[in-house]
């Protein structure tokens, strides 16, 4: 299991610029709770899960088996 950046740059500096204007909170998500502070709680479910491949929910972050 691993898990990186998207390796498509421009997706992942807009990405990191909406976190920065969000105060590190997804930017994708309306809500700012601790569960949407990045790294969110939905994406560390879904790396605990050894079936899980895929992008977190902004596409920052891709989980490998």
């Amino acid at each position: 299991m691993r898990v990186y950046e998207n390796p498509d740059t421009e997706i992942a500096e807009a990405v990191k610029q909406g976190l920065k204007l969000k105060d590190g909170y997804c930017p994708c998500r309306m809500e700012r709770t601790p569960d949407t502070k990045c790294m969110c709680t939905e994406f560390k479910q879904q790396i605990k899960d050894p079936d899980f491949e895929g992008f977190c929910h902004c596409m920052l972050y891709y989980k490998e088996k």
